[in-house]
């Protein structure tokens, strides 16, 4: 049994926390709300009223809020990285920035940076795809509770690097949708249906999870709207950390624009 913090439990973040109490942990979660803290209660969670409550004795923290500036709240912006003990470890969950994980670690705090990729469908099944930034011995320590849903929990390089292979998989993904509404098109000019298009299109070598989704929405605008507030803000961080670095995000960046208008 482990004793863990979390900070997010919202629409990913209470199915974590559900598997995670099912699993045996001992999970305390900042509670915004009483209707949040008796619902969290009931689950088997300890609510607690402050970020320094979550951190205070915890073996591994869980942050998984909505984006970077959150994050950056929650652990730049406040007293969780003191409270920490110096054992414990903070992974963040939350898309953002590789320089963000950068700096919570700069205050001496060992961070494991494991962006997801998935749905609270996959939470429940517990084959959350992982893409864990950390050294060797941070991401062993924490794989054990990363499993209770996570499956694969992919080590992908040291710090940050958690964040640079989840950008460059939005950034890809919002491409492919990009491509899929030219599809629409061009299907639309050669006679084809975009519905005959979407139930046959995943059958042949076409296929990707852009085009289950779309397939699964009934239309590549639908898909694109339910997908675009999360999506939106994963690109523009794409988008920034590839200019620091002098460069752009070359033949995607065109395929994602046109993602973006398909949403609008």
């Amino acid at each position: 049994m482990t004793g863990l913090g979390f900070v997010g439990a919202g629409r990913m973040g209470t199915p974590m926390v559900e598997r995670l109490i099912a699993r045996g942990h001992e999970v305390r979660v900042l509670a915004r709300s009483a209707g949040r803290a008796d619902a969290l209660a009931a689950a088997g969670a300890t609510p607690v009223g402050s970020v320094a409550e979550v951190g205070d004795g915890a073996e591994t923290v869980l942050v998984c809020v909505f984006d970077d500036a959150q994050v950056r709240e929650v652990c730049l912006g406040g007293d969780l990285t003191a409270a920490m003990g110096g054992g414990s470890v903070l992974v963040v969950h939350t898309t953002g920035s590789p320089r963000t994980v950068e700096e919570i670690a700069a205050r001496g705090v060992t961070v494991v940076d494991a962006p997801v990729s998935g749905g609270p469908h996959d939470i429940a099944a517990g084959r959350l795809t992982l893409f864990a930034g950390g050294t060797d011995g941070a991401v062993a320590r924490v794989r054990p509770v990363l499993a209770a849903y996570g499956d694969p929990v992919l080590h992908v390089g040291g710090l940050g690097a958690g964040q640079r292979v989840k950008l460059v998989n939005n950034a890809l993904f919002a491409a492919h949708i990009g491509l899929l509404g030219d599809a629409v098109r061009l299907a639309g000019q050669l006679g084809v249906a975009e519905a005959a298009l979407l139930a046959a299109l995943p059958h042949g070598s076409a296929a990707s999870r852009a085009l289950a989704g779309a397939a699964a929405r009934g239309s590549v605008e639908g898909f694109s709207a339910a997908v675009r507030d999360f999506l939106g803000k994963d690109v523009a961080v794409a988008r920034e950390v590839a200019a620091d670095l002098g460069g752009d995000l070359g033949a995607l960046g065109p395929a994602i624009d046109a993602a973006v208008t398909e949403a609008a």
